[in-house]
């Protein structure tokens, strides 16, 4: 007799639905935390224990959104963490509720030691906002609790049973956290890939807005790589045996490999567009990037559904029709189309093999911080520092929410402070959309919630608020405004269980809401807010040290490439933090006040040059393998281009330098060299040498018009 089990597998309808839940990670975290809160709350509600059930959830609540991307055995020593966090936080609340002054001096002060050592690694990140957050529910429950101690009993409790579930659904999958950081990102990439196919054909306006897009697309890409990296590293320092890491390890390696070709440039491609000759090519090669994307795709899914990865046939056949047409065709394409066209034959081959050629005796070495958490707590220990801003900054918005809270009697004031926490973010860009967001999902979060709960009977509300549970968690990290929404519908079905009074508290939270968001806004409007400008001179010097470091980790790979390239790898990952720390400066400069967005072009034009300068080098870096031969033709060019950077980096840093003529000078007599070897030859080296230098001298060039509008 077949199980259940098996029955339900065999059914064509429920593998659909099991592959289309399992390809959103979104959806896991949020059937969790929603059972967990449904159990306990159904449970508690039966017993006739309203207040119970609502603070059990509450506490489920706060330890999912804690929760932290962990090997097994780290998230058990990240749980311990948790209760001792939500225990200190809750009992600390209570026991200084009677006294308003030391509760408002505790919040402030606890606020900067908790942001802090949140600072040191990500899994205390989240057990300290956690330890925050059940602090504020504490002091929105304590007028409707019992007895003091109930609260922090409840909430830890909450959090403790949430935990332990997730330990357990860990446990029985344990490398899902590898599966989905993997899949982000297979995905990030995916992404990548597609929004490059446009540049086949492109003019040069649409190169610009392309590779513009290309690099907000490739920070996505990049944190996603340094997600998995965290999270192997997690893995590998809990692991004993690190064979059944292999895999994971395969396909990150594949990953960066990937992310480095699709990040390359061999030339500019309003230039290869602008050959007739070219046309059936980049028609090709345009169907071969969507193709491409569409596997990487396929293969992230294949990752969280457990399928196996069916490589597309389309793209073998793409690549025997593109090599065709080059073989048999009497017009042979430039040197810099045949190596973009290599470039993404080896794509292909990498995506086509990845489940093969495994090297279980060479474990490749992942880059980790070897500094000790007292040495990272002391970093942070400086004014200037971007987390001690936050921390004192939202010490300050606390102390102000909850002093206006007291003073005025502000109905439900708790919720200004509890604002504040989820508002007030480290930047004031990042903090101006997120108080829009809160705002509006809020208010449409109140009127819906207050028409819709009319409608639905006790049992329904608690079904209402589970639904609500569920779909907060499931665009949280997709669309903030959207989650509001849900969580303002959950605390409406909460207090309509408690007391119900929901309907009665929902014009309370929205003017608190407002005040909160006031509050935040003015706060990091006005203390040491850090605008995007004043951010450009660091920024361009830190992308020449960069940019220097990666093309010295590429040369040396020309003259003695290792087996392991572990140095290449951070040097390669360094740069492109650089590049995406530019493009975030760009990004952000957009939502500064208008007088704070004078040099929004000269950022805009830096994004654009930065990028493609980095292209340039992915691609040099991506050939180091095929074309060590040439080695020797390039190398005599080293000294001459790194001699330049560096004098560069030294113009940028240092004030009253003078004019940049001279390190100009170098670079165009280098450019012509190059140029010359460029026409003379076949070697890609000089070509991708000569765009570097071509580009590096336009993006001095930027950095000449800044300082001039500096000192304007």
């Amino acid at each position: 007799m077949k199980s259940p089990l098996n029955y339900l597998k065999q059914q064509s309808w429920f593998s659909s639905f099991r592959a289309s839940f399992l390809r959103n990670p979104n959806r896991l975290l949020s059937i969790k935390a929603t059972f967990v809160i449904g159990v306990l709350v159904i449970l508690m509600v039966s017993l006739n224990l309203p207040f119970y059930a609502v603070t059990l959830g509450l506490g489920a609540l706060a330890g999912a959104l804690s929760e932290t991307d962990d090997h097994p055995n780290g998230r058990l020593k990240s749980m311990a963490l948790k209760i001792v966090s939500f225990a200190i936080s809750s009992f600390s609340v209570e026991l200084l509720q009677p006294y308003p002054i030391l509760l408002g001096i505790g919040l402030a002060l606890s606020t900067i030691v908790f942001i802090l050592i949140g600072g040191i690694s990500e899994r205390f990140r989240g057990v300290t906002f956690g330890g925050l957050l059940v602090g504020i529910y504490t002091m929105i429950g304590t007028s409707i609790s019992p007895v003091w101690y109930l609260q922090p009993i409840l909430l830890t409790s909450g959090a403790f049973i949430y935990g332990v579930f997730s330990y357990i659904t860990l446990r029985i999958k344990p490398y899902s956290l590898l599966e989905e950081q993997l899949a982000r990102g297979f995905s990030a990439l995916s992404l990548y890939l597609n929004e490059k196919s446009k540049l086949f054909p492109s003019d040069k306006q649409n190169e610009k807005e392309v590779r513009a897009k290309l690099a907000l697309l490739n920070v996505q890409t990049v944190e996603a790589l340094d997600r998995c990296k965290e999270v192997l590293n997690s893995y590998g320092e809990s692991l004993k045996d690190k064979k059944p890491l292999q895999p994971y390890l395969h396909y990150f390696m594949a990953l960066q490999s990937l992310h480095e070709r699709a990040a390359s440039s061999h030339e500019r491609y309003d230039l290869l567009s602008s050959n007739p000759l070219n046309n059936d090519l980049m028609g090709g090669i345009r169907q071969f990037l969507h193709e491409l994307s569409h596997a990487t795709q396929n293969f992230a899914e294949c990752l969280l559904t457990g399928t196996t990865y069916k490589h597309p046939s389309a793209l073998d056949w793409l690549t025997k029709t593109i090599h065709n047409s080059i073989k048999y065709s009497d017009d042979k394409p430039s040197l810099p189309l045949k190596l973009l066209i290599q470039n993404l034959t080896q794509s292909h081959k990498t995506l086509k093999n990845i489940h093969k050629n495994y090297d279980t005796d060479l474990l490749p070495k992942l880059e980790q911080d070897t500094s000790s958490y007292l040495e990272r707590l002391k970093a942070q220990l400086n004014f200037n520092h971007p987390r001690m801003r936050y921390a004192i900054r939202l010490s300050i918005s606390f102390l102000i929410g909850y002093a206006i809270y007291k003073y005025f009697h502000i109905e439900k004031g708790e919720w200004v402070v509890l604002t504040i926490l989820f508002v007030l973010q480290p930047s004031y860009s990042e903090t101006r959309k997120r108080l829009f967001q809160r705002i509006l999902g809020t208010f449409m979060g109140v009127v819906s919630g207050v028409l819709i709960v009319q409608l639905f009977s006790f049992s329904g509300q608690i079904v209402l608020m589970l639904s609500s549970a569920y779909l907060f968690f499931f665009w949280m990290k997709r669309k903030y405004s959207i989650s509001i929404i849900f969580i303002t519908i959950f605390v409406l079905c909460a207090f309509n269980i408690i007391a119900n009074k929901g309907v009665d508290v929902m014009a309370p939270r929205l003017i608190d809401t407002l005040i909160g968001a006031f509050i935040t806004f003015i706060v990091v409007r006005f203390l040491w807010p850090d605008w995007q400008y004043k951010k450009l001179p660091k920024l361009l010097s830190e992308v020449i040290v960069k940019n220097t470091a990666y093309l010295k980790a590429i040369l040396n790979e020309y003259k003695a490439p290792v087996n392991d390239d572990l140095t290449y790898r951070i040097a390669r990952r360094e740069a492109h933090r650089a590049d995406n720390a530019l493009v975030m400066a760009w990004q952000n400069m957009q939502l500064d006040p208008q007088k704070h967005q004078k040099l929004k072009k000269t950022a805009f034009r830096l994004t654009y040059l930065n990028h493609a300068l980095l292209s340039y080098l992915s691609a040099l870096g991506a050939h180091r393998d095929s074309h060590k031969q040439q080695a020797l033709n390039i190398l005599k060019f080293e000294s001459l281009i790194l001699k330049a950077l560096d004098e560069a980096y030294d113009w940028l840093t240092t004030e009253d330098k003078g004019e940049i003529n001279t390190i100009k000078d170098s670079l165009e007599e280098i450019s012509i060299q190059l140029h010359t070897k460029k026409e003379a030859s076949l070697n890609i080296q000089y070509s991708l040498l000569y765009n570097i230098t071509e580009v590096t001298i336009q993006i001095l060039e930027q950095a000449k018009l800044f300082k001039q509008t500096k000192t304007d």
